[in-house]
């Protein structure tokens, strides 16, 4: 008897009444086993509240909404290719903007749900004439260019002007564009040095840890080098910088000793933690919140994405926007969208008394830069990390005889025909299988197995569009577990 049918065979032994699953619903489309945007924390709903004018509900809605939206933005990034401008979120993130560089593919935006706007220029183009721009970083002068940035709202590259907006022209020509526009800023950025994000630690200064990754934490790579040695909030040796990379990025991450262990939380100096489920990158326009020694917890929504910011020290590329406040003390430290992690702490404009603008490096970035391993709810220690090279991985851990559903006890649409692709790693001892489901209408029916008496399984299936999910069984063992998938 197979796995599938022993587990079936037990289910038919239920007494009259019990529900072996639950049901399904009628719809076409599949419900998500649990709603976007329950997860997020007390403290960041009130956090959202407090910053966005909102009430508990309108935050977990918006939640909600933005979670959608970031799974519609993906799925047309991927029909639209070389169409692709840009995705945005309306004011309160009640609709998704999505925009084409031809009207024949609006329809696709429109069936999909969002709004079609037609540009034109599309993220590419943009994305090239700022990389213009960062060839000729050198010639921004810090005192009078704060920065640069893609804004797909107005399908242009801004440059921010401070003072005397001549140099800024002058360095926006360089760019040999009509899709450079200059906008007048009273930003002063710096990297915030004196800054704790999450828990504080120490290197001759005082910065904070970002996001446990194996083996240690990401941070900001302007609070210390390569071979720095770093202590603890409680003055305790703790690790020594392995990477760094300041300027032209803001990143780097540390090593700790066998003293410290990684655990997936953020400290939301509220009393308790927030946990990391994954690193999802939220898109524009969506909610955001921040954790700061200095200032607490402040939320916000993000402006822009790949912005170049002109510190005295040099230029940083690739940085994301936000309208969140941060003052000296926050360096470094953590942004989360719901339990998603988005990256740490570079540098800001202003303060949280009258507002201001900071910026953050994108911590999946920094994953691939080193190689490393985002600790998410899974468990305290580093889950595994042998399974690489996929465009999705999740991380969590599992109970004996339990099954998990991934992504985030959801599921994912695939527009097109292709190959689905997976790999779980699990702990030496366990027998872990892993299988994929496609919805038919009315149930989840497997359509690929990975089911052998190991712990780590593959999957290679070459299937038709539809709604598809993974599910992991621990068919003997408890432990935790990485999984990488990829989708047409």
């Amino acid at each position: 008897m197979n796995r599938r049918l022993a587990m079936l065979a037990a289910a038919l032994l239920l007494p009259v009444g019990a529900v072996a699953l639950q049901a399904a619903p009628a719809a076409a489309a599949p419900a998500p086993a649990t709603p976007a945007g329950s997860a997020a924390s007390a403290e960041m709903l009130g956090a959202m509240q407090r910053d966005l004018g909102l009430t508990a509900d309108e935050a977990r809605a918006r939640l909600a909404r933005e979670d959608k939206a970031g799974r519609t933005d993906a799925r047309l990034r991927k029909q639209l290719g070389a169409a692709y401008g840009g995705a945005y979120l309306t004011a309160g993130a009640t609709s998704l903007v999505v925009a084409v560089t031809d009207k024949a593919h609006a329809a696709k935006v429109t069936a999909a749900g969002a709004t079609a706007k037609v540009v034109t220029r599309s993220e590419a183009q943009l994305d090239a004439v700022k990389s213009t721009l960062d060839r000729s970083a050198a010639k921004a002068p810090a005192a009078s260019v704060p920065g640069w940035y893609v804004d797909v709202v107005t399908n242009t590259v801004v440059v921010l002007a401070r003072g005397d907006a001549a140099a800024a022209r002058a360095f926006a020509a360089t760019a040999k564009s009509s899709a450079v526009r200059v906008v007048a800023s009273n930003e002063t950025p710096v990297p915030l040095y004196d800054v704790r994000g999450g828990d504080a630690y120490y290197m001759g200064g005082r910065c904070s840890v970002g996001f446990s990754v194996s083996g240690g934490f990401v941070t900001a790579g302007h609070c210390g080098t390569t071979g720095t040695a770093t202590q603890g909030f409680n003055q305790v040796a703790q690790g020594t910088f392995r990477g760094s990379s300041f300027p032209g990025n803001d990143y780097a991450w540390v090593q700790v000793n066998s003293n410290w262990t990684p655990q997936p939380w953020v400290n939301n100096y509220a009393g308790g933690n927030v946990t990391v489920a994954g690193s999802t990158e939220a898109a524009v326009g969506a909610s955001i919140c921040r954790s700061g020694s200095t200032t607490g917890w402040h939320c916000g929504t993000i402006s822009a994405k790949n912005q170049t910011v002109n510190y005295s020290q040099g230029s940083v590329m690739g940085l994301t926007r936000t309208n969140v406040c941060a003052e000296p003390g926050d360096s470094g430290g953590s942004w989360l969208s719901g339990q998603q992690a988005q990256g740490v702490t570079s540098g800001g404009s202003g303060n949280c008394t009258s507002g201001g603008t900071t910026y953050f490096q994108p911590v999946n970035e920094i994953l691939t830069a080193y190689g490393l391993t985002l600790t998410t709810s899974g468990g305290g220690n580093p889950p595994p990390t042998g399974c690489t090279g996929h465009e999705f991985t999740r991380s969590g851990s599992i109970s004996n005889g339990a099954s998990v559903f991934q992504p985030d006890n959801s599921y994912y649409y695939s527009s097109v025909s292709g190959a689905h692709r997976a790999c779980l790693d699990g702990p030496s001892g366990v027998d872990f299988d892993l299988y994929l489901q496609k919805w038919n209408g009315s149930a989840w029916a497997d359509v690929a197995a990975g089911t052998t008496p190991n712990p780590d399984e593959t999957v290679n299936y070459s299937g038709t569009a539809g709604y598809y999910r993974w599910e992991v069984h621990a068919y003997s063992g408890s432990g935790s577990y990485t999984l990488g998938f990829t989708n047409p």
